[in-house]
């Protein structure tokens, strides 16, 4: 490879700004569109590194912030760095703790140096600026390591008397993080010591105010760099907004180098991303939700707590290839090669049962995989009618076109 990572362009649709691709690294490939799980502590939670790659993950994220704080990055690159340290030899990408400075607000400040933290592992301050971002995520050594950005919250609407100062106060916020973030990746550039084998990628920032995305678009992607990534919006938007923004940005920054939207999402918000031009996605909702009992399917969610599924026996989502729906394909020769019924999930949820969010986390990581495999068939094969109709739940993404049809409808 001649840098850090090589993009290919693969197939572009011709309806859409969406593209199929691969990226290279020094760990190996993934192909693009590319939903990475969230491996926070160095773990996606409760699965064996092997099935996280058997069921369709080509890449995982890590937590610079966590990992920082414990086991710290100095012991994890003594120990060989974060591939080793995690028995993960694929593409690793870490964010590098902006986002914990918006989901941590209340515990931290930010200044035009960088942000204190309250660590919340001990309650110590933790200081973290754009040289130190570097020098902690170079120590891990992952192969996609993320510029230290100023992410602003969302704007809270409101009718009563002070909504007119806050929308001001917001703008001005939204003006000043920009300001950081530009300032901040310029100094994560010049500090960043490994740039022949780690690719650093900057974030646009803007809330969802188009022209200050714009002005940002502008001044991140003039930084010559790896890939881009589109920030600060999974902190509080609509899907309606987050497809807005991500509609506006996306095709404003360099063609030939990888999109990455943070933190998205659901799958409409992914399917609205990808026809955008986006290639890269993270999300904690397989995991997360997976841990709380709740499951994804094509037509939405299950929530297996609910006294509906005392007694049904049907597996989470006919069809679905995962260990809870299919146990027979993964070397488990259950009673008439049953599947995991919802009755049993909800029962192991319902009495404390580990077994259950492990099944339906398995099960969640794999729909997601199995969905962005399938938005890959429809690039590359230039239909978007079967995918639709076999992931209704993703069809609020594609936008409206003229006379009320949507995009499902058009691009056939």
């Amino acid at each position: 490879m001649p840098g850090p990572i090589q993009f290919d362009i693969l197939a572009r649709c011709p309806r859409t700004q969406a593209r199929l691709g691969r990226v290279g690294t020094p760990h190996g490939d993934f192909e693009t569109p590319a939903f990475m799980p969230v491996g926070t502590r160095a773990s996606i939670k409760g699965v064996l590194p092997h099935l996280v790659r058997q069921f369709g993950a080509q890449i995982v994220l890590n937590n610079t912030y966590h990992l920082m704080l414990r086991p710290g990055s100095e012991l994890i690159h003594r120990l060989g760095g974060v591939h080793r340290f995690m028995n993960w030899d694929g593409p690793i990408l870490t964010d590098s703790g902006g986002f914990q400075a918006f989901s941590l607000a209340d515990t931290n400040k930010v200044d035009d140096d960088g942000v204190t933290f309250k660590s919340v592992v001990d309650g110590s301050t933790v200081r973290l600026t754009p040289e130190r971002a570097m020098e902690v995520q170079n120590q891990l050594g992952a192969d996609i390591i993320m510029a230290l950005d100023d992410c602003p919250p969302a704007e809270s609407p409101g009718e009563e008397s002070g909504a007119a100062r806050r929308a001001v106060d917001h703008a001005e916020r939204l003006r000043i993080a920009n300001e950081r973030t530009i300032r901040w990746l310029e100094r994560c550039r010049d500090s960043h010591t490994h740039s022949a084998d780690r690719a650093l990628f900057g974030i646009v920032q803007g809330g969802t105010d188009l022209e200050r995305r714009a002005h940002s678009v502008a001044q991140v992607c003039n930084v010559e760099l790896p890939g881009y990534a589109i920030g600060g919006v999974a902190v509080g938007e609509s899907s309606d907004d987050i497809a807005r923004v991500v509609r506006h940005t996306a095709p404003l920054m360099p063609d030939l180098k990888p999109r990455y939207l943070m933190g998205v999402g659901y799958e409409r918000d992914l399917l609205a991303a990808v026809l955008a031009g986006v290639d890269m996605f993270d999300c904690v909702l397989p995991t997360r939700n997976g841990r709380n009992a709740n499951a994804f399917t094509s037509t939405g969610q299950i929530r297996l707590r609910n006294a509906v599924y005392a007694e049904d026996m049907r597996p989470i989502e006919p069809g679905c290839d995962c260990p809870a729906c299919a146990p027979s394909r993964h070397g488990w020769a259950s009673p008439e090669g049953a599947p995991f019924g919802r009755a049993y999930l909800r029962h192991l949820f319902m009495v404390g049962e580990m077994l259950g969010p492990i099944l339906v986390s398995l099960h969640n990581l794999r729909h997601f995989q199995r969905f962005m495999a399938e938005v890959r068939g429809a690039i590359a094969a230039g239909a978007w009618e079967g995918l639709v109709a076999r992931w209704p739940t993703a069809a609020a993404g594609f936008p409206e076109s003229g006379g009320g049809r949507g995009l499902a409808a058009a691009a056939v």
